[in-house]
């Protein structure tokens, strides 16, 4: 923090030199699909698995299980469209574009059909992707998230008493209170609000979301921060949120998924909304809760989601 009270991010390694830091021949790559650029992060041998994370992250959420994993796939995380490396265009921010543009990246890749897992934002496109392009998809496994449907509308404006909060503290409640949703609707406030500040909201959010704040380093927190400190950046975050409506209508129109769907759902809340949700979406669904582990569950538990991912995707 300056003098006049502005957050300043840190310098933070480039994507290129955070891919050779992994074990796994990791690589940072670009591909142009879909009318947009998107960057990945590529390593590993064996069958191809997309891993596409949420906000506010980049394919760095993935860095604790990228090389477990890449002993046995082709492990390609993904910036999504408005992400870290990718670009950030005006529009295309709902879930079933954004699943386009990762049948993009799988056919400039060489591949034909893929396995995918996703985290928040991340696996909504996922379960997009398996929507609308199952002849593609072999298996999808989501965290922590489930794609939008009506049941969005019921997120309340204001925290419920021993259930979101306790004697007026949010933190202290046992569920969780999504006000992130609402202010990420409102157009131009968050870039004036956020644009060089973002580490604040990076420390709410993982301190918020999380069992163990520890999981989530300082390092990783400027990383997170970096990629969020602009305005187009903030703007393009936001975009994914305020897609939630058109998310809400496509999914109306998609019948049951028949790609295999494996939902890990961090703690009681994620466990809960998985529970709740997926067996109605899908002819083969497997909800499993992932202890001690609070939404950034790649992060907080990386060895039980490798765990989880080696047997889903075997």
């Amino acid at each position: 923090m300056d003098d006049e009270g502005d957050i300043i991010v840190a310098e933070v390694p480039s994507d290129a030199e955070l891919a050779r830091s992994l074990e796994g021949g990791f690589v940072s790559r670009y591909a142009d699909v879909n009318g947009t650029r998107l960057h990945y992060v590529a390593g590993g041998h064996g069958e191809p698995l997309l891993l596409l994370g949420g906000w506010p992250q980049t394919w760095w959420e993935f860095h604790k299980i990228m090389p477990a994993l890449a002993e046995r796939h082709r492990v390609i995380a993904v910036d999504l469209r408005g992400m870290g490396g990718s670009d950030k265009p005006r529009d295309g921010y709902d879930k079933k574009t954004m699943a386009a543009d990762i049948l993009g990246l799988v056919r400039h890749l060489g591949h034909d059909r893929v396995d995918i897992a996703g985290h928040d934002i991340g696996g909504m496109v996922a379960y997009a992707f398996a929507a609308n392009h199952a002849a593609h998809a072999r298996r999808i496994a989501l965290l922590d998230i489930a794609h939008p449907d009506e049941r969005f509308y019921n997120h309340s404006l204001l925290p419920r008493p021993g259930r979101q909060q306790i004697d007026g503290d949010i933190h202290a409640g046992p569920g969780r209170f999504l006000w992130w949703f609402a202010f990420n609707q409102v157009p131009g406030l968050p870039e004036r609000l956020l644009a060089g500040r973002s580490r604040e909201l990076i420390d709410w959010m993982c301190d918020y979301l999380i069992e163990d704040p520890a999981a989530i380093g300082d390092r990783d927190r400027a990383i997170y921060a970096h990629a969020y400190s602009t305005p187009d950046a903030i703007r393009a975050g936001n975009s994914w949120y305020r897609a939630f409506g058109q998310d809400i209508a496509d999914e109306k129109t998609y019948g049951e998924v028949t790609t295999p769907l494996l939902g890990l759902g961090g703690g009681e809340a994620g466990h809960m909304l998985l529970r709740a949700v997926l067996p109605d979406k899908g002819t083969d669904v497997e909800v499993v809760q992932v202890p001690g582990s609070g939404h950034y569950i790649p992060e907080e538990q990386p060895e039980i989601v490798v765990e989880h991912l080696t047997r889903f995707f075997a």
